[in-house]
C-alpha cells in the first residue's frame, strides 16, 4: 500500500468519526436536556459542554483511525510474511 494512501484514508476516517460522534452525541435526548430542551430549562448544564464534549469528539477521531492502523499493519504485515517465503 502507498504510505501516502494509507495516511489520508487515516485522517479521512478520523475526521469522519469525530463529526459522527459528536452529532450522535448531540442528537441523544441526554445532552439535549443538558442544552436546554427540558421542560422549562430544567436540569439545564452547560458543563457538558466542557467535559464530555471534548472526550465525545477525541474518541471519535481516535477509535476509527486506531481500528484502521491495527488492520492495516494486519494485511501490511500479512503481506511482507508472505512476500519473504518466495
Amino acid at each position: 500500500m502507498n504510505r501516502n494512501a494509507v495516511t489520508c484514508g487515516g485522517c479521512l476516517l478520523s475526521m469522519v468519526g469525530a463529526l459522527a460522534a459528536t452529532l450522535w452525541w448531540l442528537s441523544s435526548a441526554r445532552t439535549r436536556i443538558h442544552l436546554g430542551k427540558g421542560f422549562e430549562n430544567e436540569g439545564m448544564d452547560l458543563s457538558v459542554l466542557f467535559t464530555e464534549l471534548p472526550l465525545v469528539f477525541l474518541t471519535g477521531a481516535v477509535l476509527p483511525a486506531l481500528v484502521y492502523a491495527l488492520f492495516t499493519r494486519a494485511l501490511v504485515g500479512r503481506r511482507d510474511v508472505s512476500d519473504d517465503h518466495r
